[in-house]
């Protein structure tokens, strides 16, 4: 699904406790386009529903383009095999000039604020649009690991792979 709209964002500018405050906050800065890029099965109804009422909300800052891979794409028993599989149907979906971030158990433990200065950060290097991966079951592949320009984890604790998607769009959202 992917939805036009315009090309400069304006940062939100609701006042967080002193000190914790986007350094873009009402500031102007390139909205870059967004695209979501899942790997798994196919989603419940609720969680489809509340995705879409974020990219809903979102449509009005910049586009958003919410994309599902296959899990498993060739059925394969190995559990390598099957990352390997998830992780080449992935890197084949992003180009070169993409900003991309890694949603990884270990990955870097950021807050609200860090992922908008990472948000507004994307703008000012010339990429072209900002991607944001959750992997498959068992994670990310070689591949994406290396072609990915940061690599964020969500929460310490274990989340599924739907309710991180929800978690990333309330996150995007902030």
């Amino acid at each position: 699904m992917a939805i036009t709209c315009c090309a400069i964002l304006t940062a939100k500018t609701s006042s967080p406790p002193s000190g914790r405050r986007s350094k873009y906050t009402g500031q102007s800065v390139r909205a870059l386009p967004i695209r979501i890029l899942t790997v798994g099965r196919k989603r419940s109804p609720g969680v489809q529903l509340l995705v879409d009422e974020y990219i809903g909300k979102l449509r009005y800052y910049c586009s958003v383009e919410d994309i599902q891979t296959r899990s498993n794409p060739r059925n394969a028993r190995n559990v390598k095999a099957q990352i390997e599989d998830e992780d080449m149907a992935v890197v084949n979906l992003i180009k070169s000039d993409h900003w991309v971030v890694m949603m990884d158990e270990n990955g870097s433990d950021i807050d609200s604020k860090q992922m908008a200065d990472l948000i507004g950060d994307a703008g000012d290097t010339g990429a072209s649009r900002l991607l944001f991966c959750i992997g498959g079951p068992y994670g990310h592949g070689r591949q994406m690991r290396e072609r990915a320009n940061v690599s964020v984890k969500l929460s310490s604790l274990v989340l599924n792979h739907q309710i991180a998607l929800v978690v990333l769009m309330e996150q995007l959202y902030r």
